[in-house]
């Protein structure tokens, strides 16, 4: 079962959760875009064992992690 979550002041929310099998994908692309739209980042394991941010559902990933872009300048 993957998840997306949402970090956030209660440490994180989950989102929503999707099967490799297609059981939840389409909630779960609609969250990732609606989370998106609202600001935040999304990130998931990259292929070198780091993380990179992503701007579709990775369907593949065991977990993907929205946050808001770090303030300051």
């Amino acid at each position: 079962m993957s998840r997306l979550i949402r970090l956030d002041r209660t440490g994180h929310t989950e989102i929503a959760e999707w099967n490799v099998d297609g059981a939840g994908v389409e909630h779960a692309r609609a969250a990732f875009a609606a989370e998106l739209d609202h600001g935040y980042f999304a990130v998931a394991p990259g292929p070198d064992g780091g993380a990179e941010q992503v701007h579709e559902l990775p369907l593949d990933a065991e977990l993907v992690v929205l946050r808001r872009p770090i303030a300051g300048g």
